[in-house]
């Protein structure tokens, strides 16, 4: 499955359910994006100014809307590759008041141009459509390449082969049914997840794949399930990093 094709799976149908249904899979997915915008403030400092990148913005644009409230002077750039998707975050930015600082790019990050510099990015919910290796470390290259030395990036996703905790995994199954569905639709959901995603194989494996696109080791803030997200800084001038 190409990259082309991952964004394909975002057609008007999905788009337009993106938002209630994400809330079932991702048990805490209002927690999660508001944590990611607490630690990219507790990093950048919610006063000043910033110029931050959002990959795969499309859907509610919560991560925008989250990070708003806490910054103020923040500059948004959003790129999604779904026109549905990304038409349903131009509209919530406009909603909650944030479109005019936010501009909206259908497409990848790889067609921003390539000497534009970002103060921080992130990335949530993407990295497991990334279908094999080689292309989750093209997008987290691509994503390096726009960020400033020391700028962090939030990274959150699915972050453990399906099949390899069965115990999640049925978990998942009954968040579910506890929403009401049928066992014959948690079935379908399960057979759904393990088709439609590639998750990193464990958080070794995240951790492995920031270091090899140039960033530090991680810090997790966030668990659900297969879920995780964390904090991790651009290798270079003003981090810790060698």
């Amino acid at each position: 499955m190409s990259s082309t094709t991952a964004a394909q799976k975002f057609d008007p149908a999905r788009a337009g359910e993106y938002q209630a249904q994400s809330r079932i899979a991702l048990a805490g997915y209002d927690a999660c994006h508001e944590l990611a915008a607490c630690m990219l403030s507790a990093t950048l400092g919610g006063d000043g100014e910033a110029d931050i990148l959002v990959v795969g913005a499309g859907g509610g644009a919560q991560e925008i809307v989250s990070a708003s409230r806490l910054a103020p002077r923040w500059h948004f750039t959003a790129v999604d590759p779904s026109r549905p998707m990304l038409e349903i975050a131009e509209a919530e930015a406009a909603r909650h008041g944030v479109a005019a600082r936010t501009e909206f790019h259908l497409g990848y990050v790889d067609d921003l141009p390539a000497d534009r510099r970002f103060g921080a990015a992130t990335l949530i919910g993407v990295l497991h459509h990334q279908p094999g290796l080689e292309a989750k470390r093209r997008l987290l290259a691509s994503i390096a390449s726009r960020l400033a030395p020391g700028a962090p990036l939030i990274l959150a996703g699915n972050r453990y082969a399906y099949a390899s905790q069965p115990l999640l995994l049925a978990a998942w199954g009954e968040r579910w049914r506890m929403q009401g569905a049928t066992e014959d639709e948690v079935r379908a959901k399960l057979g759904k997840i393990l088709e439609g995603a590639d998750p990193p194989a464990s958080e070794a494996a995240v951790a492995e794949l920031l270091a090899e696109a140039g960033f530090e080791e991680p810090t997790w803030f966030f668990s659900s399930l297969f879920w995780g997200a964390c904090l991790a800084r651009r290798v270079g001038s003003g981090s810790t990093g060698a």
